[in-house]
Formats: C-alpha cells, sequence, structure tokens
C-alpha cells in the first residue's frame, strides 16, 4: 500500500498564521514547510516553493531507496541489520545534501536512531562517528543550518561534530506534532549548544551562529 496525501492547503495554513500573529502579538510567528526527501521530489518542492510563501525551509530524510521504491527508514530495521540501516541513511543524507538546494535547514539529522531495534542491543553513536560528521561536512559546506530537536534531543557529540566540520549556524525545533509539546526541552537544548560556543541572534528566533 502506497500512502499519497493530500497538496498542502496553503491557503488555509497562512490564513492560521495570521490569525495567530493577531490573537498573540508579542510573537514572531513565521511561516515556515519541512520537505521529506526533496531530492526524490523535485517537481512539487520547486511548486510549492515557488509560491514565495515560506521564510523557513526545512529539509528532511524520512525514507530509503530500495529496490526503486521509497522504504520507512525505521521501518527498514525489519528487513535489514541495524548497522546497514544507519549508514546507509546517514549516506543518503550526504545525497540529500547534494542533490539538492531546496531547503536551508536539515531537520533531525538523528531521525533514524529513533527506531533503532532494542534487539541491536544500545545504539553506539560514537560507531557511526565517521558517518554523522560526513554528512555533517558536507551540510557545513554548502553554508545551511543544523536543526537542533528538542523534544527528541540531539546529543551533544553531534552538535560538537558539527562544529568541528564547519558548521556555523544552528536553530531549534520541537518536532511537536502536539501544540502541548511546543518548545519542549527547549532551556536544555539552548544550554548546550550554548556551551559549544553558538549564540543567538538579536532576536531569540534568530538563528544562532558562533561568533566571528
Amino acid at each position: 500500500m502506497v500512502l499519497v496525501p493530500p497538496e498542502l492547503d496553503q491557503e488555509r495554513y497562512l490564513a492560521s498564521l495570521q490569525r495567530c500573529r493577531e490573537i498573540f502579538p508579542s510573537l514572531r510567528v513565521i511561516s515556515g514547510v519541512e520537505l521529506g526527501e526533496p531530492h526524490w521530489n523535485a517537481v512539487p518542492v520547486a511548486k510549492l516553493l515557488g509560491t514565495g510563501h515560506y521564510e523557513r525551509v526545512l529539509g528532511s530524510l524520512h525514507a530509503l531507496p530500495v529496490d526503486g521504491h521509497l522504504v520507512e527508514a525505521n521501518a527498514l530495521y525489519r528487513q535489514r541489520p541495524a548497522v546497514e540501516v544507519m549508514r546507509l541513511y546517514l549516506a543518503e543524507i550526504a545525497e540529500l545534501i547534494a542533490r539538492t538546494d531546496a531547503f536551508a535547514v536539515l531537520a533531525h539529522l538523528d531521525y533514524a536512531v529513533r527506531g533503532w531495534p532494542a534487539e541491536a542491543g544500545p545504539f553506539d553513536l560514537h560507531a557511526f562517528e565517521d558517518e554523522f560528521r560526513h554528512a555533517l561536512r558536507s551540510l557545513a559546506a554548502t553554508d545551511r543550518t543544523l536543526e537542533v530537536n528538542t523534544r527528541i534531543p540531539l546529543a551533544s557529540e553531534i552538535v560538537r561534530w558539527w562544529r568541528d566540520e564547519g558548521g556555523k549556524v544552528v536553530t531549534f525545533g520541537s518536532d511537536a506534532h502536539i501544540p502541548d509539546a511546543v518548545g519542549t526541552g527547549l532551556s536544555a537544548a539552548v544550554d548546550m549548544v550554548e556551551a559549544h560556543g553558538f549564540r543567538p541572534g538579536r532576536h531569540p528566533y534568530d538563528r544562532w551562529t558562533l561568533p566571528g
């Protein structure tokens, strides 16, 4: 079975943003979109972004190409060894970065970690350090931004590797899915990126950068 979701209702989305701005005038509410697998969906991505409606564009990877089809990464753990899936995922992240410039911020680099199967034993981040660094180095070379997820915390080591590989900018995202989870873990995430030298801009919603 293949799920084909409906197109984003942009008019309703933008109208809801405007209502939020009116209800909460002290907040800076920006428009944004997350593009899943944009390197595999160039035509609809170009159509969507061609409207010019989006102030922040995220790119993400949830699925991997297998035998001519995209398979959800965490579902692939049921078909292949966990180590293989993780390496395939991080290699595809580098492909995503190389093949499209449609997005400015890479979201949840550690998405495949979330589905790591218990039967594979505890996840060892350092066993994949080379693969993570390669993906981060690819992203840094394009002067794009790494998202630090707050609800499912991004490992501090990944932010350190990001800086080591030339990354200069981070943003935050709670990936909340429900209203009550918005901002979950933000304070701890801020402390973590500050410990690695990143500092806020003039406003809290600005990108966080390395001084100089």
